[in-house]
């Protein structure tokens, strides 16, 4: 079967546009009365990060416009036949009875589709992961994590996001975030020559490593169960713990490089179980929180710049604005 493909990135389409076109639901809002029948809403996204609003204007029977809408599931896939308009200042999809609007199966879409993807090549990217494994010098250290990236993991970390949304919550986002978590480090130690160089690589190279049970990507990026239940923290250190037992790792060593993964966070508010408690556990934290936040803000600035004339725009963390200038 021929699968169908996008023709179109939401943030490409304007004011008037005719909509023949795949997208993923990502809100459901209900079904409601207007004057002249029933009409529902959902949230579609696609590759491209945004969000539009779709309106399905239906008929006065009420069931046959309920039955469509059940019809829809959250990340169904959905091929839309509508037009572009604008209310409020905000572009909008409509339709109704005379357009036609059909759920997909898995068969007849490609899931990537609808992820936002790096523009880095992965494979060159994780060619760098190999070129730091092999300066490790420590020889346990060394065959550990040659142990844990095989070419199963392999696979899965190239392509793995780091997040469900905030920072690096792409396809590649779990690369990337862990390289330039990396090159903080790198420079500290350059700064710093008393690190422990070994200790930090290998910290940053795993420290996220848990995230690969943390979150699956469908047409969307979500939580799994174990991730949801235990976290990517646990879930790393629990897999590390293993993997470090079975090349033989001595116990100090063992200690440190979870106590890395634990306290990666920071603080315990943020979901470290502790503080860092020796330098090579506190860069990571820091390289952590450099890459994950000035991805997070870039990001921001890029999705927003050239949907508002304001040269701010709060961004909400936590119910607290931050104002983020945008030009």
């Amino acid at each position: 079967m021929e699968k169908i493909t996008k023709t179109k990135l939401l943030n490409e389409y304007k004011e008037g546009d005719i909509v023949n076109d795949i997208f993923v639901v990502r809100i459901k809002k209900g079904v409601s009365e207007y004057a002249k029948g029933y009409y529902f809403s959902l949230i579609l996204t696609d590759s491209s990060g945004k969000g539009i609003e779709y309106r399905y204007w239906g008929g006065a029977d009420e069931d046959v416009v309920k039955e469509l809408y059940n019809s829809i599931k959250s990340d169904s896939v959905l091929l839309v036949n509508g037009s572009v308009s604008s209310y409020q200042g905000k572009l909008q999809i409509m339709s109704n009875e005379k357009h036609l609007i059909d759920v997909l199966k898995k068969e007849e879409y490609n899931s990537e589709d609808f992820i936002k993807k790096t523009e880095n090549n992965l494979e060159e990217l994780y060619k760098k992961i190999e070129e730091y494994i092999e300066k490790i010098k420590n020889e346990k250290l060394n065959t550990l994590l040659k142990n844990i990236f095989d070419e199963t993991l392999k696979k899965r970390f190239q392509k793995h996001p780091a997040a469900i949304s905030i920072h690096h919550n792409w396809i590649g986002g779990l690369l990337e975030h862990t390289l330039e978590v990396i090159k903080y480090c790198e420079t500290s130690k350059e700064i710093f020559p008393e690190l422990d160089e070994d200790l930090l690589i290998t910290g940053a190279i795993l420290h996220d490593i848990g995230k690969l049970e943390e979150m699956e990507m469908t047409t969307t990026i979500k939580g799994t169960n174990s991730g949801m239940f235990i976290g990517h923290i646990v879930l790393g250190s629990i897999f590390i713990s293993n993997k470090m037992k079975e090349v033989g790792l001595e116990k100090e060593l063992q200690d440190k490089i979870l106590h890395m993964i634990i306290s990666h966070h920071g603080k315990l508010e943020y979901g470290s179980a502790k503080e860092p408690m020796f330098p090579e556990a506190r860069v990571l934290y820091y390289a952590d929180e450099m890459s994950s936040k000035i991805a997070e803000m870039i990001n921001f600035v890029k999705d927003n710049k050239e949907e508002t004339e304001d040269d701010f725009m709060p961004k909400w963390n936590k119910n607290k604005p931050t104002n983020i200038f945008l030009r």
